[in-house]
């Protein structure tokens, strides 16, 4: 293309935030205005997103759409590009904020201003996450997200809100420590934090042990693994639900993707030396988070438990080095991102009108809210895995893989699967089933136009990439088939090695 379109995606909430900076919010008129210009500002960068998807060559497993230009030295530029691994977060991202906005519009009421400008700047962080394509760039991108999402639940989070911030910014920071002194290191070696060139550097074997741990300490806190997972619970239960459908459909994934972009091309022997660890890793996250969610009382905190089971079958399909695990893994983050962030939004709606998640204070909300337990009862099933959702494929073609590598772990994720519908549907039934006991329920009302309008879309994804999962698997197949090849490989080169080293 002619012009540089992921810089555009980067800068636009940056100029929604300077024309926010202008608005008077002391009146309601101003107020208004500013949720419009985030609000406009957000579904432009989204339509932008559409045009990069549509433009995206699907068999090409190159970089695209790549930018570069001088910045801190000859070696460290201001790189970006997409492939078929982070297209999809790109517009995850995208289409999400607009949401985000949407579900704020009535329920914040103090500081609207720096509300909105603490999330277009996150969508920005966010973007350039998912698009840099040097080390350095990417390490400020991921870093700073942490900014806005700390003042996000610090300001307009619960009760316990300085607690969960601090909890939250402090394992995450603490984790990617790491990373930057192996970034460090990486540079002085090989002269460039370039992300193409380092995935034909072939780091010496006694080495990639040690990087690959700075990397994976930084992104398995984040994505969250068990046990470095229980900062995610207290986040969500104190985050406003805008910051909870961010958290859980975006900056989640980032440990993910971190996986994928780097400690598999960068340390390929490593990761295949470690590929037990993180499968034991997995299948504890899948099964022990699960049987915690069956425990929860508070809406939010069981679908905080239950992401990170989910998020234990994309760390198992990535480290099964499969076509199929691999693909289910990039599936999954996205049906994740859509199938959480649809719960919290549904789980504000009520919270709006009760001010509360506790399971027990509910129960006949279906007599109600016919058409909100609707809509709860799609994403209940999409969470669950069920045949014809989003949320089928992605586990389904994860734990094919974990069949090829090793039958004994894909038999242990396959019971999360099993788990996953007992706590689903037993939130379901004590929220929605039965009597109505609680005499505040009577007054509640079913979802307004605006609720319609922002759960709708959701219900349509969900469902179309279960029937049609192709839609996102043609895209992403070239760059994943790319990542396994260079992987065998290095482990074919490394074998050569120690066949030598025998004779020797």
């Amino acid at each position: 293309m002619n012009w540089p379109i992921l810089s555009t995606l980067i800068i636009i909430p940056l100029i929604g935030c300077i024309t926010i900076l202008l608005i008077n919010s002391t009146d309601d008129i101003g107020k208004r205005n500013i949720k419009l210009v985030s609000l406009y500002a957000s579904i432009v960068n989204f339509l932008i997103s559409i045009i990069l998807w549509v433009n995206f060559d699907k068999l090409s497993p190159d970089f695209q759409f790549v930018e570069r230009y001088a910045w801190l030295s000859e070696n460290i530029t201001y790189y970006i590009g997409v492939d078929g691994i982070s297209i999809f977060l790109i517009i995850l991202t995208t289409f999400l904020m607009p949401f985000c906005i949407l579900i704020s519009w009535n329920s914040v009421k103090d500081k609207i201003k720096e509300y909105m400008i603490a999330f277009l700047v996150l969508e920005t962080l966010m973007i350039g996450v998912f698009s840099a394509l040097d080390l350095v760039v990417f390490y400020l991108f991921f870093e700073a997200c942490l900014i806005p999402m700390f003042l996000i639940i610090g300001i307009w989070g619960g009760v316990r809100r300085v607690y969960a911030t601090f909890k939250f910014f402090l394992y995450t920071l603490s984790g990617s420590v790491l990373m930057l002194i192996a970034i460090i290191y990486i540079y002085i070696v090989t002269g460039t934090t370039d992300i193409v060139k380092l995935d034909t550097y072939l780091f010496d074997y006694s080495i990639q042990t040690w990087l690959w741990l700075a990397f994976f300490i930084s992104f398995a806190v984040k994505i969250p693994m068990f046990p470095v997972h229980t900062w995610l619970p207290d986040a969500h239960v104190e985050a406003p639900t805008a910051g909870s459908v961010i958290l859980a459909g975006v900056l989640l994934k980032m440990g993910g993707y971190g996986l994928l972009r780097f400690s598999i091309p960068l340390f390929p022997v490593a990761s295949y030396v470690f590929m037990d660890f993180v499968f034991v890793l997995s299948v504890i996250a899948i099964i022990y988070t699960s049987f915690i969610a069956i425990a929860q009382e508070d809406i939010k905190k069981l679908i905080a438990y239950s992401s990170v089971a989910h998020m234990g079958f994309v760390t198992m399909g990535i480290f099964t080095f499969t076509e199929q695990g691999i693909q289910g893994a990039i599936f999954q983050m996205l049906s994740h991102g859509l199938i959480s962030s649809a719960l919290f939004l549904s789980v504000g709606v009520v919270y709006d009108r009760m001010h509360t998640r506790e399971i027990s204070v509910y129960g006949g909300v279906v007599r109600k809210m016919p058409i909100y337990a609707s809509f709860f009862l799609v994403f209940t099933m999409a969470n669950i895995g069920l045949p014809g959702t989003s949320g089928f494929v992605g586990e389904f073609l994860t734990l094919i893989g974990a069949f090829k590598v090793d039958i004994y772990v894909a038999l242990f994720a396959t019971t999360g699967v099993i788990l996953s519908a007992v706590y689903a549907l037993w939130l379901y039934k004590r929220v929605f089933l039965g009597q109505i006991i609680n005499d505040k329920l009577n007054v509640l009302e079913d979802i307004s136009s605006r609720e319609l309008f922002i759960l709708a879309p959701f219900v349509l994804l969900i469902i179309l990439f279960g029937f049609y999962p192709n839609m996102i698997i043609e895209l992403t197949a070239e760059s994943s088939t790319n990542l396994i090849n260079n992987y065998n490989y290095s482990l074919e080169q490394y074998q050569s090695f120690l066949t030598l080293q025998d004779v020797k």
